[in-house]
């Protein structure tokens, strides 16, 4: 039986650092994030959704998704958000569970899924194991300024849509505190899954 992790965290914590070192540990990782881009390419079914229900100015002029404009209008809407999450998180599932069933069928001894929004989407039922990646938010705020050029307000924004890391910290089995160095991280990650005897 293969050992599946929930991997979270926040926006700008460190997440995808911490994804990549799963991969450097032979561990495959299915990315949600990932898959979100597949689902919404034109053609596919979430796609066609989208468009019928945010229209066309949602797309650029080589048809694909305009996704920062889509971006735009759905973090300042709730309602809007919601919409958008209701087309494109089955999709998502839909293919994370494929994709969890294949390397639990090759014989993979732990699988990583990689969900931002595991705990909001409530999806901590497809795994065994919850793992958060943490940062102080002051830390959070910094990185995504400074990663996506955001103005502070709107980075604020961002990280506001999201649950809290503080409350995701107590939602998970294990913490990998991301304050520190990238080395600092990966010896709490190799520790955790000796913990849980990945390793």
């Amino acid at each position: 039986m293969a050992l599946i992790v929930g991997l979270t965290g926040g926006i700008a914590s460190g997440k995808s650092t911490v994804s990549a070192m799963f991969t450097s540990l032979n561990i495959p990782v299915v990315d949600a994030d990932q898959i979100s881009r597949e689902v919404v390419e034109p053609g596919e079914d979430a796609y066609e959704e989208i468009r019928r229900v945010f229209g066309e100015e949602v797309l650029r002029e080589d048809r694909t998704l305009n996704r920062k404009k889509l971006g735009s209008i759905i973090f300042a809407d709730k309602e809007k958000r919601e919409r958008l999450n209701g087309i494109v998180h089955p999709a998502v599932r839909k293919e994370m569970l494929r994709q969890r069933e294949y390397y639990a069928n090759i014989g993979e001894k732990c699988i990583v899924l990689d969900i931002p929004l595991l705990f909001e989407g409530n999806l901590t039922g497809i795994v065994d194991k919850t793992l958060v990646v943490a940062v102080d938010e002051e830390v959070q705020l910094d990185r995504l300024m400074k990663r996506d050029q955001f103005p502070k307000e709107n980075a604020k924004q961002r990280i506001q849509s999201q649950l809290p890391i503080r409350e995701k910290v107590k939602l998970a089995d294990a913490v990998i505190d991301n304050n520190g160095t990238e080395i600092d991280s990966c010896k709490q990650l190799r520790n955790i899954l000796e913990e849980w005897q990945v390793l």
